[in-house]
């Protein structure tokens, strides 16, 4: 009976190694240049996504020393005005536009496939061409910055500043086409993720036990999609203005410069909660998993994640108190901008119970939580300050404001990024980081960046203004400027500090085994890093923590063919299956789209026409893109 017993063993690990390997095969990406440019696989290009938005974050992160090198001292010369501008600009652009927006959605795309337990995203081949635009327009912005051609209008493009009457040349002209491309690849990873969580889940995995971290992506990328064509809308009108001669915001011609504060800011503040609600959703996956019990207050938690999104939508005016509004208008702004931290409360509040009744492990994803919480609430705090209308209209334009959305921002969104970087990277590359480096860079970095930003407030008092390249030396500014920059060294350190843990942990990290954290949900249920088909079978979920409701072994779903790339269609609520759909082949096709729609953007800076002849190949390439190939799961 025990050799029956060992022959049925060994039978089902010869079956299970045959279905991997037609698996692989089905899924592969074929090596060499050609399959990198044609895959689709979503894990390769979500680490692809990662990687280029954090070089994007160190490129931001030496311009920003450049600017504290330059203000460390009274009528400093190392920098003229000129370049000045166009090294805060960039600052801004890339940090907003580059790093931190891309990057939330970059580590949606690699995780919310796992966490979902589906084999592949949503229109893969979006997803493909949405990088590829992300790069190019990159590359656009500083190949132009190193030529001298950088934008100098601020991150946020004021006109009649960056109109054709005061900003001559193309300058503003790159700054608004760059926003064309990282739009484009905000909306269509945003169109994804919603396809891919409504209808994509694992059997079984109704609305009521998608992990939270899904909901945050979920809720952000409504944000985006009702957000970001703003931001396009307005830039294209900025661009016809410069080169077809409108007059949107031209008061002379019947326009209106607050036109543009309006369409801009009813981007630019959902941004603020399209760059933190993906941080709230990894923060709250870490506290479960390092408090080892389920999350305190799961339905709170989505529920205020849903609450942010909708409230973060009536808050943009209070960039705008100085203006001249109505006052009633005003207070409207006002109270919505304070009732928003009521939701941040509660998700604080949720985070704070599940740690204080489990048996919590510091390890150092734990660290950065509890790093985000203290720092994001100094933010907050800070943030309904500048609520008020007589305090706003004091501090408006100082760096008080600066330090604020410093605290928000990184306190905010780095530092949960940080955490969840540690957190996912033996899921991304099979290793462990090291404790020791991890924890002196997490000190470094936390300790270095109060030291930096906190005096900002003080100076914000002082009356410094924002966007300056120097001061007097007779103004009250030059000690706390000094200790500013010389204490930006150790943050610039921890983050050097963090970046050779990984090279370091990439080489030779110890091996992390499947599920080093012994975590609940999905995407530690297969191997780290996953194989090309993420399951080998389709899990079963019974409940919000599946890998701790069934630690032995999942249920799993079959019916799904091995030869063709197939995933399971499930309904919106109850996850139950419906359908089998075909998943597209590898294709470069996405790569060439993405290069005609730069060429004719980018030649769009210099002349109108390359729009009506940009469109050809433009044209061609999607042709190619959705040419029929005779079977089903060739389609796009």
């Amino acid at each position: 009976m025990t050799q029956d017993h060992d022959a049925g063993t060994r039978d089902h690990q010869v079956d299970r190694t045959m279905l991997e390997a037609r698996l692989a095969k089905t899924w592969r990406t074929d090596p060499g240049l050609w399959g990198a440019l044609a895959t689709v696989d979503h894990k390769i290009i979500g680490r692809r996504y990662i990687v280029t938005a954090f070089v994007f974050l160190a490129l931001g992160g030496v311009l920003a020393m450049l600017m504290r090198l330059q203000l460390a001292g009274p009528e400093a010369r190392i920098i003229g005005p000129d370049r000045y501008n166009q090294i805060f600009t960039m600052h801004g652009t890339t940090m907003m536009f580059l790093f931190a927006v891309p990057v939330m959605e970059a580590v949606a795309v690699y995780l919310v496939p796992l966490m979902i337990g589906t084999r592949n995203i949503a229109f893969p081949r979006l997803n493909a061409f949405s990088y590829w635009m992300f790069l190019f327009g990159g590359l656009l912005l500083w190949v132009a910055f190193a030529l001298d051609m950088g934008p100098d209008v601020g991150w946020f493009a004021y006109v009649p500043l960056s109109g054709p009457q005061f900003s001559a040349g193309k300058r503003a002209d790159i700054w608004a086409q760059m926003i064309t491309f990282t739009e484009v690849a905000a909306l269509a990873v945003a169109v994804e993720i919603v396809v891919t969580v409504f209808k994509q889940r694992a059997p079984g995995m109704s609305l009521d036990r998608v992990p939270l971290f899904v909901w945050a992506m979920l809720v952000t990328s409504f944000l985006v999609i009702i957000a970001m064509p703003a931001v396009m809308v307005a830039s294209t009108m900025l661009i016809l203005d410069r080169l077809v001669g409108t007059h949107f915001f031209n008061p002379a011609e019947g326009g209106d410069v607050l036109l543009w504060q309006h369409l801009f800011w009813f981007f630019g503040h959902p941004e603020v909660y399209i760059i933190f609600l993906p941080a709230v959703g990894m923060v709250s996956t870490m506290v479960a998993t390092f408090a080892r019990r389920p999350v305190f207050g799961y339905l709170a938690l989505v529920m205020a994640m849903v609450a942010t999104g909708i409230l973060a939508f009536g808050l943009w005016v209070h960039h705008m108190f100085v203006t001249g509004l109505p006052r009633l208008g005003e207070s409207f702004f006002t109270a919505s901008s304070m009732a928003i931290a009521v939701p941040a409360g509660i998700q604080i509040f949720c985070w704070i119970a599940t740690l204080w009744s489990g048996t919590p492990r510091f390890a150092t994803p734990l660290l950065w939580v509890v790093a985000f919480i203290v720092t994001f609430v100094i933010g907050g705090l800070t943030g309904v300050m500048v609520a008020s209308v007589p305090f706003d209209t004091q501090v408006h334009d100082t760096y008080f404001v600066v330090a604020h959305f410093h605290y928000v921002l990184i306190g905010g969104a780095v530092f949960p990024l940080l955490g969840a970087v540690t957190y996912w990277f033996p899921k991304f590359t099979g290793r462990m980081m090291s404790e020791r480096l991890g924890t002196w860079s997490f000190w470094l970095i936390v300790v270095g960046f109060n030291l930096t930003f906190f005096p900002m407030h003080i100076l914000g008092f002082q009356g410094m203004p924002r966007r300056i390249y120097t001061y007097q030396p007779d103004l009250p500014w030059h000690g706390l400027n000094l200790f500013v920059s010389l204490c930006a060294v150790m943050l610039v350190a921890g983050f050097v500090l963090f970046a050779v843990n990984v090279v370091r942990s990439l080489r030779c990290g110890v091996p992390a085994g499947d599920n080093p954290w012994d975590a609940p949900t999905l995407e530690w249920a297969t191997s780290s890093p996953p194989p090309p088909y993420n399951f080998a079978h389709i899990p079963v979920v019974g409940g919000s923590n599946p890998l701790w409701e069934s630690p032995e072994k999942l249920p799993v779903a079959s019916g799904l063919c091995l030869d063709r790339r197939e995933l399971i269609v499930s309904s919106v609520v109850e996850a139950q299956p419906e359908a089998r759909e075909s998943s597209p082949q590898n294709s470069v096709w996405p790569f060439f789209a993405a290069i005609a729609t730069s060429v004719m953007l980018i030649g769009s800076i210099f002349t109108p026409w390359a729009v009506v002849w940009g469109a050809v190949p433009v044209f061609v390439t999607l042709v190619g893109w959705f040419w029929p190939k005779g079977t089903p799961e060739d389609a796009a």
